[in-house]
């Protein structure tokens, strides 16, 4: 499978994805810290993709999104974005009602 493809089938299949600098549990980096927080604290489960672990899809996910930066989150299959954007978001409510309805609409 083309790694397009296979970033496609990944962020369409499942309603939250995070595309980060190691693990939620052992993050690499501060940005992909705050970001997986902020999913966490959402209270719905989330994939998580360790960019280091996937050299094809560290290379290739800036070309499918036209997101040149990690994390990248997706919620409902669309980008909502890295690290601030989703933060933010959190911070003003917006994102507990996006993965409520991505989630709703996947089961």
């Amino acid at each position: 499978m083309d790694v397009i493809d296979q970033i496609k089938e990944i962020v369409t299949t499942n309603p939250i994805v995070i595309f980060m600098k190691g693990t939620p549990q052992f993050p690499r980096c501060g940005f992909s810290a705050r970001a997986a927080e902020a999913l966490r604290q959402c209270g719905e489960p989330f994939v998580h993709v360790n960019i280091f672990e996937q050299p094809e899809i560290y290379e290739n996910l800036p070309r499918y999104a036209n997101w040149p930066t990690f994390p990248q989150i997706y919620v409902g299959g669309e980008l909502v974005g890295g690290c601030d954007i989703t933060v933010e978001l959190f911070q003003r409510g917006e994102l507990q009602k996006m993965i409520k309805e991505a989630v709703g609409k996947a089961a």
